[in-house]
Formats: C-alpha cells, sequence, structure tokens
C-alpha cells in the first residue's frame, strides 16, 4: 500500500459555506437528462433561457441577487472547464483503468504513447479546446458575460486548453489569467506522472502572457512519487480556491480551468451532485457564498 498524500494544505475550519443555486441551468435540474453528460458544451452553457437577451437577463439576475443578499453572502457565477484530451487520457483507455493504476500510470509513456511529466494535448484534445472557443463566440452574440476573473491549474493541458478557448476574447487590457499552484486546481497529486507539472520557467517560456500567484516554486514539490492524494484532500483545496475567490475577488464572473477531480471535489464541497464533464467540457453553476455565524460574531 502506497503511504497516503501528505496535503501541504492545512485542513482548517472555513469561514464560510457553499451551495448552488438552481433554476438558471438545465444541468442543475433534479431530472436532468443524464445523456446531457455525454455532451462537452450544451447548446448556451445549457443556459435555460433560450431568448435572444437570454445572457442579459441572466446577468440582471445576479446582480439582483447579489444587491439583495443578506449581510455576509455572495452570489458568483462559475464557468467550470475541464481540460481538453490529454495523452494520458489515451494511454488509460488503451490499458484499462486497473492496468493504468496499477502500473502504466506510474511511467512516463509505453514506448508508442508519451504522457509525462506532464501530459500535453492530443490533436483531439486541442479540437475540443477549439470548440469550447467556438461556444464562446457564438455565446458573445448574445451578450454572454466574459468572465472577469480567470484561473488555471498549473499542468500543461490545463493552461493550454484555456489558452485555445479563450483565444482573442475581447478581455479588458491587463487582465491575466492566474495560474494557482498554492491553492491550487490541478488534478490528483502523486504517483502519476502526468500529474507531474513542469518547472516555472518552462511555463512561463510557453505561455508568457499568464500570470503566476505567490508562492509559485520553480519545481514542483507537492506531486510525490510514492503517495497520491484521496479525493478528501482535493476538497480541502477547492474548499481553498473557493474561500480565496470569496474573500479576494469583487468580481461576480469567474472562470476555472481544470480537471473532472478537481470539478467534482468542486461541485461537493458546494453541496451539489456530481457531474461526468467530458474532457474540453463547460460545467457553469452559480455559487452562493455565506459566512459563517460563529457565537459571538455578527456574522456580516
Amino acid at each position: 500500500m502506497r503511504p497516503r498524500f501528505n496535503s501541504a494544505i492545512t485542513n482548517t475550519m472555513s469561514a464560510r459555506t457553499y451551495t448552488t443555486v438552481p433554476g438558471f441551468f438545465v444541468q442543475d435540474l433534479d431530472d436532468a437528462d443524464r445523456s446531457f453528460t455525454e455532451q462537452a458544451i450544451l447548446p448556451r452553457f445549457g443556459l435555460i433561457d433560450d431568448r435572444t437577451d437570454r445572457w442579459t437577463t441572466f446577468v440582471s439576475e445576479i446582480e439582483k441577487l447579489n444587491a439583495t443578499a443578506e449581510p455576509g453572502v455572495q452570489y458568483k457565477v462559475f464557468f467550470l472547464g475541464r481540460h481538453g484530451q490529454g495523452y494520458h487520457n489515451v494511454g488509460e483507455a488503451k490499458h484499462g483503468i486497473r492496468g493504468w493504476c496499477e502500473h502504466w500510470a506510474m511511467l512516463n509513456g509505453d514506448g508508442d504513447i508519451t504522457w509525462g511529466p506532464d501530459s500535453q494535448l492530443t490533436p483531439l484534445g486541442e479540437q475540443q479546446a477549439q470548440e469550447a472557443h467556438a461556444a464562446w463566440k457564438t455565446e458573445r452574440l448574445f451578450e454572454i458575460p466574459l468572465p472577469e476573473k480567470l484561473y488555471t491549474s498549473p499542468l500543461t493541458r490545463a493552461i493550454r486548453t484555456h489558452q485555445v478557448t479563450f483565444g482573442d476574447t475581447p478581455f479588458p487590457s491587463g487582465l491575466k489569467t492566474m495560474i494557482l499552484e498554492v491553492n491550487n486546481m490541478r488534478e490528483h497529486n502523486g504517483v502519476h506522472t502526468c500529474d507531474k507539472r513542469r518547472t516555472r520557467s518552462d511555463i512561463q517560456a510557453a505561455f508568457p502572457e499568464y500570470g503566476f500567484e505567490e508562492g509559485f516554486t520553480e519545481n514542483d514539490q507537492l506531486w510525490k512519487a510514492n503517495s497520491r492524494e484521496t479525493y478528501e484532500d482535493i476538497e480541502v483545496r477547492a474548499r481553498c480556491v473557493l474561500d480565496r475567490i470569496f474573500q479576494n475577488d469583487r468580481e461576480q464572473f469567474i472562470s476555472l480551468t481544470a480537471h473532472g477531480g478537481f470539478i467534482n471535489c468542486f461541485l461537493r464541497v458546494c453541496h451539489r451532485r456530481p457531474w461526468i464533464l467530458p474532457t474540453g467540457g463547460i460545467l457553469p453553476v452559480v455559487v452562493k457564498g455565506r459566512i459563517r455565524k460563529h457565537p459571538g460574531h455578527p456574522g456580516k
């Protein structure tokens, strides 16, 4: 048995609780057709309203929620993007889950496919990112709110997916996507070589337009060859990301480009059922953050 991953993040009691707000997207419906999970990106990203003024109406409703929120409550819209297909996805499909987890994932490849360290996108993965780009471009015609803050995992497949997805998007001058490392959005840390990131210098050379959060080290100090995170560890990280954004970001519309494991742990922290998001998929969620009320604390 491999030793359990020792998370570098302290699992302290969060100052906030998180829930999702249903009623806007078909993915949130109790009787949502599970065949939706076979589609990476739904029309209108799943927005129920299909009128031409749908996104301006949606923005008005989110703004109203925040304007009328009780003290200590905020609402934010997250566009959760999963990276496009990587070579590690191909490797797992080729060797099967058991063979992958017990042997192949610990190697950098099989002589035919190279997936580590830091698996890159396949041609299909690049195409999936282009499809995400096209979906955003289509909805921009109907005034979809562009993300006001953008974050991505430090793994190449996520950064590249984000880069293609939002290429030529008219963001305000000076807006940079931040690559999170300390309270980060990467996949399970440890053991699998596809999840070991490149050096900061290599990432900066490949993606010079991206910013790094404070504390981003040159070498990957979180990945361990003999210990792998549990889902509980990832939930701690997901909560840390939520806490960071709700504490520090006043913006209402947030983009996170990450991984399937992280996204479902994010949903679990928000007390929402899991969603099987295919590679290259996008899942929007409206999240309500509420500051916990402790004895003697007014909750403001």
